[in-house]
Protein backbone atom coordinates (compact mmCIF):
# COMPACT_ATOMS: atom_id res chain seq x y z
CA UNK A 1 0.00 0.00 0.00
CA UNK A 2 1.48 3.34 -1.07
CA UNK A 3 1.13 6.41 1.12
CA UNK A 4 1.36 10.11 0.41
CA UNK A 5 5.07 10.97 0.38
CA UNK A 6 6.70 13.63 2.55
CA UNK A 7 9.69 15.58 1.29
CA UNK A 8 12.51 16.60 3.61
CA UNK A 9 15.16 18.28 1.51
CA UNK A 10 16.55 15.56 -0.74
CA UNK A 11 14.85 12.82 1.30
CA UNK A 12 11.43 11.43 0.42
CA UNK A 13 9.58 9.43 3.06
CA UNK A 14 6.89 7.09 1.74
CA UNK A 15 5.27 6.99 -1.67
CA UNK A 16 7.28 3.96 -2.74
CA UNK A 17 10.66 5.56 -2.05
CA UNK A 18 13.48 3.53 -0.47
CA UNK A 19 13.21 3.24 3.30
CA UNK A 20 14.64 6.02 5.45
CA UNK A 21 16.99 5.40 8.38
CA UNK A 22 16.42 7.39 11.58
CA UNK A 23 19.34 6.67 13.90
CA UNK A 24 21.54 8.03 16.63
CA UNK A 25 22.16 7.69 20.36
CA UNK A 26 19.17 7.55 22.67
CA UNK A 27 20.32 10.71 24.43
CA UNK A 28 23.05 13.29 23.91
CA UNK A 29 25.76 12.05 26.28
CA UNK A 30 28.24 14.82 25.44
CA UNK A 31 28.92 17.12 22.52
CA UNK A 32 32.07 15.21 21.54
CA UNK A 33 30.30 11.84 21.61
CA UNK A 34 27.29 13.06 19.63
CA UNK A 35 29.43 14.73 16.97
CA UNK A 36 31.66 11.69 16.56
CA UNK A 37 28.79 9.22 16.38
CA UNK A 38 26.87 11.42 13.95
CA UNK A 39 29.85 11.57 11.63
CA UNK A 40 30.26 7.80 11.66
CA UNK A 41 26.56 7.31 10.97
CA UNK A 42 26.69 9.77 8.07
CA UNK A 43 29.61 7.82 6.58
CA UNK A 44 27.69 4.53 6.81
CA UNK A 45 24.57 6.08 5.30
CA UNK A 46 26.59 7.44 2.40
CA UNK A 47 28.32 4.12 1.74
CA UNK A 48 25.02 2.26 1.71
CA UNK A 49 23.11 5.13 0.03
CA UNK A 50 20.37 4.98 2.64
CA UNK A 51 18.53 8.28 3.26
CA UNK A 52 19.43 9.28 6.82
CA UNK A 53 17.98 11.44 9.59
CA UNK A 54 20.02 11.86 12.77
CA UNK A 55 18.14 11.32 16.04
CA UNK A 56 19.07 12.18 19.61
CA UNK A 57 17.19 13.44 22.64
CA UNK A 58 18.23 16.48 24.67
CA UNK A 59 16.13 15.29 27.61
CA UNK A 60 14.81 11.86 28.55
CA UNK A 61 11.91 13.14 30.59
CA UNK A 62 10.25 9.75 31.10
CA UNK A 63 13.07 7.64 32.53
CA UNK A 64 12.02 4.84 34.87
CA UNK A 65 14.04 6.20 37.80
CA UNK A 66 14.51 9.80 38.84
CA UNK A 67 18.20 9.04 39.30
CA UNK A 68 18.72 8.08 35.65
CA UNK A 69 20.72 10.26 33.25
CA UNK A 70 18.38 12.60 31.39
CA UNK A 71 20.66 14.53 29.05
CA UNK A 72 21.98 18.09 28.76
CA UNK A 73 18.59 19.82 28.64
CA UNK A 74 16.85 21.94 26.02
CA UNK A 75 19.28 24.81 25.42
CA UNK A 76 22.54 22.86 25.47
CA UNK A 77 21.02 19.91 23.65
CA UNK A 78 19.70 22.03 20.80
CA UNK A 79 23.09 23.74 20.53
CA UNK A 80 24.72 20.32 20.06
CA UNK A 81 22.11 19.23 17.51
CA UNK A 82 22.60 22.50 15.60
CA UNK A 83 26.35 21.83 15.52
CA UNK A 84 25.76 18.34 14.09
CA UNK A 85 23.42 19.72 11.45
CA UNK A 86 25.92 22.44 10.48
CA UNK A 87 28.91 20.09 10.30
CA UNK A 88 27.33 17.19 8.43
CA UNK A 89 24.33 18.72 6.64
CA UNK A 90 22.09 15.96 7.98
CA UNK A 91 18.42 16.42 8.95
CA UNK A 92 17.69 16.26 12.67
CA UNK A 93 14.92 14.56 14.66
CA UNK A 94 14.37 15.18 18.35
CA UNK A 95 11.50 14.75 20.77
CA UNK A 96 9.59 17.36 22.71
CA UNK A 97 7.74 16.86 25.97
CA UNK A 98 6.01 20.19 26.61
CA UNK A 99 4.25 22.65 24.27
CA UNK A 100 6.69 25.39 25.27
CA UNK A 101 9.58 23.41 23.78
CA UNK A 102 8.10 23.17 20.28
CA UNK A 103 9.20 26.47 18.75
CA UNK A 104 12.77 26.29 20.04
CA UNK A 105 13.19 22.68 18.95
CA UNK A 106 11.70 23.39 15.51
CA UNK A 107 14.28 26.14 14.96
CA UNK A 108 16.90 23.35 14.85
CA UNK A 109 15.11 20.07 14.15
CA UNK A 110 13.58 19.03 10.84
CA UNK A 111 11.27 16.53 12.54
CA UNK A 112 9.60 16.96 15.94
CA UNK A 113 8.81 13.69 17.65
CA UNK A 114 5.90 13.17 20.02
CA UNK A 115 6.81 10.47 22.58
CA UNK A 116 4.54 7.44 22.76
CA UNK A 117 3.36 8.18 26.29
CA UNK A 118 2.33 11.69 25.15
CA UNK A 119 0.69 10.84 21.82
CA UNK A 120 -2.76 11.91 23.01
CA UNK A 121 -1.62 15.21 24.57
CA UNK A 122 -3.60 17.70 22.50
CA UNK A 123 -1.68 20.84 23.46
CA UNK A 124 1.64 19.16 22.64
CA UNK A 125 0.42 17.91 19.25
CA UNK A 126 -1.04 21.30 18.34
CA UNK A 127 2.10 23.18 19.40
CA UNK A 128 4.25 20.85 17.27
CA UNK A 129 1.86 21.21 14.34
CA UNK A 130 1.93 24.99 14.45
CA UNK A 131 5.68 25.06 13.87
CA UNK A 132 5.08 23.67 10.35
CA UNK A 133 7.78 21.07 10.95
CA UNK A 134 7.21 17.40 10.17
CA UNK A 135 5.59 15.80 13.22
CA UNK A 136 6.49 12.20 14.01
CA UNK A 137 3.85 10.69 16.31
CA UNK A 138 4.86 7.57 18.15
CA UNK A 139 1.90 5.28 18.66
CA UNK A 140 1.39 4.72 22.37
CA UNK A 141 1.97 1.24 23.72
CA UNK A 142 -1.64 1.39 24.92
CA UNK A 143 -3.28 2.22 21.55
CA UNK A 144 -4.72 0.07 18.80
CA UNK A 145 -3.31 0.87 15.34
CA UNK A 146 -6.44 2.62 14.08
CA UNK A 147 -6.64 4.82 17.20
CA UNK A 148 -3.80 6.96 15.85
CA UNK A 149 -6.20 8.61 13.41
CA UNK A 150 -7.29 10.91 16.22
CA UNK A 151 -3.73 12.06 16.92
CA UNK A 152 -3.19 12.65 13.19
CA UNK A 153 -6.37 14.72 13.06
CA UNK A 154 -5.17 16.96 15.88
CA UNK A 155 -2.04 17.84 13.89
CA UNK A 156 -3.80 18.20 10.54
CA UNK A 157 -6.64 20.26 12.03
CA UNK A 158 -4.01 22.62 13.44
CA UNK A 159 -2.91 23.30 9.85
CA UNK A 160 -0.06 20.84 9.37
CA UNK A 161 -0.51 17.80 7.09
CA UNK A 162 3.17 16.78 7.46
CA UNK A 163 2.73 13.75 9.72
CA UNK A 164 4.67 10.51 10.17
CA UNK A 165 3.55 7.63 12.41
CA UNK A 166 5.94 5.39 14.30
CA UNK A 167 5.20 1.92 15.64
CA UNK A 168 7.12 1.02 18.81
CA UNK A 169 5.34 -2.06 20.11
CA UNK A 170 2.24 -2.71 22.20
CA UNK A 171 2.10 -3.62 25.89
CA UNK A 172 1.85 -7.37 26.30
CA UNK A 173 1.55 -8.16 29.97
CA UNK A 174 4.04 -6.84 32.48
CA UNK A 175 7.53 -5.75 31.34
CA UNK A 176 6.99 -6.83 27.75
CA UNK A 177 6.06 -5.46 24.33
CA UNK A 178 4.97 -7.21 21.16
CA UNK A 179 4.91 -5.98 17.55
CA UNK A 180 1.79 -6.91 15.60
CA UNK A 181 2.74 -6.91 11.91
CA UNK A 182 -0.89 -6.12 11.06
CA UNK A 183 -0.30 -2.70 12.60
CA UNK A 184 1.84 -1.54 9.67
CA UNK A 185 -0.81 -1.75 6.93
CA UNK A 186 -3.44 -0.55 9.38
CA UNK A 187 -1.42 2.58 10.17
CA UNK A 188 -0.40 3.14 6.55
CA UNK A 189 -4.10 3.06 5.65
CA UNK A 190 -4.27 6.50 7.28
CA UNK A 191 -2.35 7.78 4.23
CA UNK A 192 0.81 8.83 6.07
CA UNK A 193 4.29 7.27 6.14
CA UNK A 194 4.96 4.70 8.85
CA UNK A 195 8.31 4.16 10.57
CA UNK A 196 9.21 1.09 12.60
CA UNK A 197 11.02 1.87 15.85
CA UNK A 198 12.82 -1.42 16.27
CA UNK A 199 14.83 -0.25 19.27
CA UNK A 200 11.95 0.59 21.57
CA UNK A 201 9.87 -2.35 20.40
CA UNK A 202 12.55 -4.53 22.00
CA UNK A 203 12.37 -2.84 25.37
CA UNK A 204 11.30 -4.71 28.49
CA UNK A 205 9.78 -1.62 30.14
CA UNK A 206 10.78 -1.29 33.76
CA UNK A 207 12.15 -4.81 33.65
CA UNK A 208 15.57 -3.86 35.02
CA UNK A 209 14.60 -2.72 38.54
CA UNK A 210 14.79 1.02 37.89
CA UNK A 211 16.03 0.88 34.31
CA UNK A 212 14.47 -0.35 31.10
CA UNK A 213 15.82 -3.71 30.04
CA UNK A 214 15.85 -4.87 26.42
CA UNK A 215 16.58 -7.59 23.87
CA UNK A 216 18.94 -6.17 21.27
CA UNK A 217 19.69 -9.69 20.01
CA UNK A 218 16.39 -9.58 18.10
CA UNK A 219 17.03 -6.34 16.18
CA UNK A 220 17.93 -8.10 12.91
CA UNK A 221 14.86 -10.35 12.58
CA UNK A 222 12.46 -7.67 13.75
CA UNK A 223 13.85 -4.98 11.44
CA UNK A 224 13.82 -7.45 8.54
CA UNK A 225 10.19 -8.34 9.18
CA UNK A 226 9.20 -4.68 9.29
CA UNK A 227 10.86 -3.89 5.98
CA UNK A 228 9.22 -6.96 4.42
CA UNK A 229 5.89 -5.65 5.72
CA UNK A 230 6.44 -2.43 3.76
CA UNK A 231 7.36 0.22 6.33
CA UNK A 232 8.66 3.55 5.05
CA UNK A 233 11.47 3.93 7.56
CA UNK A 234 13.41 2.24 10.33
CA UNK A 235 14.26 3.85 13.66
CA UNK A 236 17.34 2.50 15.44
CA UNK A 237 19.24 3.76 18.44
CA UNK A 238 22.92 3.09 17.81
CA UNK A 239 25.96 3.24 20.07
CA UNK A 240 29.58 2.27 19.51
CA UNK A 241 29.54 0.40 22.83
CA UNK A 242 25.95 -0.17 23.99
CA UNK A 243 26.99 -1.46 27.41
CA UNK A 244 28.34 2.04 28.16
CA UNK A 245 25.30 3.90 26.81
CA UNK A 246 23.65 6.20 29.35
CA UNK A 247 20.15 5.27 28.17
CA UNK A 248 18.60 2.20 26.52
CA UNK A 249 21.85 0.27 26.76
CA UNK A 250 20.21 -3.15 26.48
CA UNK A 251 18.30 -2.53 23.27
CA UNK A 252 20.69 -0.33 21.27
CA UNK A 253 22.41 -1.61 18.14
CA UNK A 254 26.21 -1.78 18.09
CA UNK A 255 27.59 0.68 15.57
CA UNK A 256 29.67 -1.97 13.80
CA UNK A 257 26.50 -4.02 13.21
CA UNK A 258 24.66 -1.20 11.44
CA UNK A 259 26.15 -1.45 7.94
CA UNK A 260 25.58 -5.22 7.57
CA UNK A 261 22.02 -4.74 8.82
CA UNK A 262 21.36 -1.92 6.36
CA UNK A 263 22.64 -3.98 3.43
CA UNK A 264 20.29 -6.79 4.46
CA UNK A 265 17.37 -4.37 4.73
CA UNK A 266 18.17 -2.79 1.36
CA UNK A 267 17.89 -6.20 -0.30
CA UNK A 268 14.58 -6.96 1.44
CA UNK A 269 13.22 -3.49 0.63
CA UNK A 270 14.00 -3.94 -3.06
CA UNK A 271 12.19 -7.29 -3.18
CA UNK A 272 9.19 -5.89 -1.30
CA UNK A 273 8.83 -2.88 -3.60
CA UNK A 274 9.29 -5.00 -6.75
CA UNK A 275 6.53 -7.30 -5.54
CA UNK A 276 4.23 -4.36 -4.84
CA UNK A 277 4.94 -2.91 -8.27
CA UNK A 278 4.07 -6.19 -9.99
CA UNK A 279 0.86 -6.54 -7.99
CA UNK A 280 -0.34 -3.00 -8.54
CA UNK A 281 1.40 -2.06 -11.76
Amino acid sequence: MSVNPLNLGEITIGGGSPFVLIAGPCVIESEAHALDLAGRLVDIARRTRVPFIFKASYDKANRTSGRSFRGPGLDEGLRVLAAIKARYGVPILTDIHEPAQAAAAAAVADVLQIPAFLCRQTDLLVAAAKTGTIVNIKKGQFLAPDDVKHAIAKVVDAGNPRVVLTERGTSFGYHNLVVDMRAFPMMRAQGVPVVFDVTHSLQLPGGGDGVTAGQAEYIVPLASAGIAAGVDGVFLEVHEEPSRAKSDAQNALRLDALEPLLRRLIAIDAITKQAEARLHG
